[in-house]
């Protein structure tokens, strides 16, 4: 059995930050488990601009933004193995993985963090009614045909669903040819960032169709059309707006999930709004020894706010291998609740109090709001209040607690919930 100090289950930006923060706060022993066959994880096929502008101060391609990762883990001689499965984690934190070169190899690791990312959710979770034709694709798949593969998917295009993904591949398809006739979205409001939808979609005069969804799908063979309908208040098509849209690829933008089969099986809590497992401020699941970071515990909209998180998750992990204590018990916990109009808040507990000199919450709100009030309460006090201007669930917000908020936090014993409110 091979044996280590940190094994870091993932090779994308989320693990790659974590092992070489690991790294750089006294761990030697790291181990990084990638399936695919090199190191980066999705950011090799994003090749469009926008990576890194908060994190290193200027505009970088995905691929350029994994490379500096890259590179610094090639010379921290951070070892790692590539085409690599792991099969299993169990809560003692022995590891089974499998690849050609080793076979079936079983690591026991003094510490892990979970950094496997996420996926898409694909035609089988929507129940669109149709034959099962050629030219149905995820949208991710469908960047990776292009931007790596080398292979077009279509040339008359489709998008059914808003997600990042899918407005940044109606730009891409465009400027490789094809005609993409619009993009449906089930909901009232974009699922992407306000920059994708301008830069991918408005800059190319491509349609956004809000409250729009695919109600058939035409063709056997090969895919020759959609059938489109608008939707009421409760998502349901409305008799009598469907129309037929002439196609041969319709790509699916329709949410991520995060690839948490892993923490299952190794018994960790898993939140069931986020699909992610249930962290504190040091990015610690609820099983000793584990952490989590990056979009394994929650979708994040920016690979900048990955790292950082990820970068707490490396620190804390190398200050448990060091010390050996259990980073679940620290003292008094306290609940992060989401109120009015907030979806989900991460972290979702925060365990050391004492030690807490600047706290970052990670929330999503429900709907659209304007000129609204962000608001995080602890019992009967108000820690912080702040106007934002527009408010949307595609896009991820953030609230900073500093030290005069968090000394509330240990001096008040007769709460346990901190809550964030949209107020209006």
């Amino acid at each position: 059995m091979l044996k280590v100090d940190l094994a870091v289950i993932g090779g994308g930006p989320a693990g790659l930050a974590a092992a070489l923060e690991a790294r750089k706060n006294g761990i030697e022993n790291i181990l990084i488990i990638e399936r695919e066959k090199e190191l980066g994880g999705i950011l090799q096929q994003c090749i469009h601009n926008g990576f890194g502008l908060h994190y290193f101060g200027e505009e970088l391609t995905g691929p350029e933004y994994a490379e500096r990762f890259v590179e610094q883990v090639k010379k921290e001689g951070i070892a790692y193995k590539t085409s690599t499965m792991v099969l299993d984690i169990r809560p003692d934190r022995t590891i089974t993985a499998v690849n050609s070169t080793d076979g079936l190899i079983k690591i026991s690791a003094a510490c892990i963090i979970l950094a496997m990312g996420c996926r898409e959710r694909t035609r089988g979770t929507l129940n669109i009614p149709g034959d099962r034709p050629a030219g149905i694709f995820t949208a991710g798949t469908a960047q990776r045909f292009v931007n790596m593969e080398g292979y077009m998917p279509g040339k008359k295009v489709v998008i059914l669903g808003s997600g990042d993904i899918g407005l940044i591949m109606a730009r891409r398809l465009t400027l490789e040819g094809a005609e993409v006739k619009m993009v449906c979205e089930l909901l009232p409001y974009s699922g992407g960032l306000t920059r994708n939808i301008v830069q991918c979609l408005e800059d190319y005069n491509i349609p956004l169709r809000l409250s729009h969804t695919v109600v058939k799908i035409h063709g056997k063979d090969r895919l020759k059309g959609v059938t489109v309908a608008k939707v009421d208040s409760n998502r349901q098509p409305i008799k009598g707006t469907e129309e037929y849209v002439e196609c041969d690829t319709l790509l699916l933008s329709v949410g991520l999930i995060p690839e948490n089969e892993l923490s299952r099986g190794a018994g960790i809590q898993i939140d069931p709004v986020t699909s992610g497992p249930v962290v504190d401020e040091r990015m610690a699941t609820s099983v000793e020894g584990i952490f989590a970071c990056g979009n394994v515990v929650h979708v994040h909209d920016l690979v900048d706010n990955v790292t950082m998180e990820s970068i707490t998750a490396g620190r804390n992990a190398a200050k448990y291998i060091l010390s050996c204590k259990d980073t679940r018990s620290v003292g008094r916990s306290i609940k992060t609740v989401p109120g009015h109009g907030v979806r989900y808040i991460v972290p979702q507990r925060i365990s050391d109090l004492e030690n807490i000199e600047e706290l970052k919450l990670f929330f999503r709100t429900n709907d659209v709001y304007r000129n609204a009030l962000v608001v995080v309460h602890f019992g009967q006090k108000t820690l912080y209040s702040a106007k934002r201007q527009k408010l949307a669930p595609g896009e991820m917000e953030t609230v900073k607690l500093k030290s005069e908020a968090l000394a509330e936090l240990v001096c008040d014993t007769s709460c346990d919930e901190l809550k964030v409110d949209i107020e209006l």
